[in-house]
């Protein structure tokens, strides 16, 4: 018998990849004893012993030779109870997660110092990539600044097929669907809150504060059109949808998902395609630069066989920031320079901008570039949402290196 013994919730895509790879890992001392699925007599794509699946989730719990818990299933709301039900019993959990984990990580933190369990979530956030881990240990100071980059793999892969293979906005989302790098209905990763659900558990093992996801500005590219593609190519630049978490001062930090012009010279210009890029930022090693594919059943479950062989030698995370003293705080009071395309929606009148730079009019198309507060973007969310409008990010922080 292997020193590990899983209890696997959810049987998909992901799932699936990661009954493959832990079959296939000769070192991991881990196998998967039981499968608890919604629909068992579903058809799979991978080889079971009889009698692994199961419908009930007691069969999974009441079973004393499982000591770990991997949940990879779609419901964030059935997500937290098998994974809140299992650190109470004392078990530890690897989960991919991500909104769960983003909507409820303080409990999950406290119910984990209560019961002595741990909850790895690497996979939650960037697929393969192991931000997460990294910015626990390696990162265990106060000394960042920064961590900005492509958090969403489908978004990343349509605004690619725009602007390295001049496909138009719809054909490329259709492209993605078709291809399985976007959902049927694709609004969780276009509308940006897949990125939004990652960056949240980013800045807590970045800087040691949660964030709730309602208090955070969060815009996708669902309404992007070929005026602002052509305007970014005429500028030679590419709209990427990016998340940032960013240090202002000592004692203060923003954070907010947008579409953003990035220039030739920074590093997520040429992530592309299904690709994801992190870009992390401190005061005495400038960038540091990690890349890989974000989503897709083999690349996640690689990162869920990590977390279950850190998981053997004893990791767990330690939140140490959170107790870091002087934590810095959250403020939506910071200027940003913001590309503000619209046609009927009176854009100057309604927005408070600071200060308006330039300024585009046409008998169908507008735009202004201007300076405003990210917190007035957060009050104007609803005029922001008009379908005739478009916002997109002009960096500002750290852009004189």
């Amino acid at each position: 018998m292997a020193d590990i013994n899983v209890g696997l919730f959810g049987l998909g895509v992901v799932g699936e990849g990661i009954v493959k790879v832990i079959s296939n890992a000769k070192n991991a001392n881990a196998e998967i004893k039981r499968i608890c699925v919604k629909d068992s007599s579903k058809k799979r794509n991978v080889e079971l012993k009889p009698g692994m699946i199961t419908q009930q989730r007691e069969d999974i719990f009441n079973d004393p030779e499982i000591n770990l818990i991997v949940e990879v299933i779609n419901d964030p709301d059935a997500a937290y109870e098998i994974v809140s039900e299992a650190l109470k019993k004392g078990l530890s959990v690897v989960s991919g997660s991500k909104t769960m984990i983003a909507r409820h990580l303080p409990e999950l933190i406290e119910l984990q110092r209560k019961h002595g369990a741990s909850l790895l979530y690497d996979a939650s956030s960037c697929g393969s990539i192991p931000v997460i881990r990294n910015l626990e240990e390696y990162y265990d100071n106060d000394l960042l600044l920064e961590v900005k980059g492509i958090l969403n793999g489908s978004s990343n892969f349509i605004l690619s097929r725009v602007f390295d293979h001049n496909e138009n906005y719809e054909n490329a989302l259709q492209t993605a669907i078709d291809l399985g790098f976007a959902e049927t209905d694709p609004s969780f990763d276009i509308e940006g809150f897949d990125s939004l659900y990652k960056l949240i558990i980013i800045t807590v093992h970045a800087l040691g504060v949660y964030v709730k996801p309602s208090d955070i500005f969060t815009y996708g590219i669902t309404h992007i059109s070929d005026f602002d593609i052509n305007f970014a190519k005429e500028k030679r630049v590419k709209i990427k949808l990016v998340a940032q978490v960013v240090k202002i001062s000592e004692s203060r930090f923003t954070m907010f998902v947008m579409p953003e012009f990035v220039p030739k010279s920074r590093y997520i210009y040429s992530v592309d395609d299904e690709y994801n890029g992190v870009v992390i930022r401190g005061e005495c090693y400038d960038r540091q630069f990690m890349f890989g594919k974000g989503a897709g059943s083999l690349p996640t479950a690689s990162s869920i066989l990590s977390d279950v062989v850190a998981h053997h030698h004893g990791y767990k995370y330690g939140y140490k920031k959170m107790g870091y003293k002087d934590t810095p705080v959250y403020t939506t009071d910071v200027l940003l320079k913001v590309y503000v395309r619209f046609s009927d929606t009176p854009i100057p009148d309604l927005l408070p901008f600071h200060s308006i730079l330039e300024r585009y009019s046409s008998q169908t198309l507008n735009y202004v570039v201007g300076e405003i507060k990210l917190k007035d973007l957060i009050e104007c969310d609803k005029i922001l949402r008009n379908p005739d409008v478009f916002v997109i990010n002009i960096p500002r922080f750290f852009e004189d290196n």
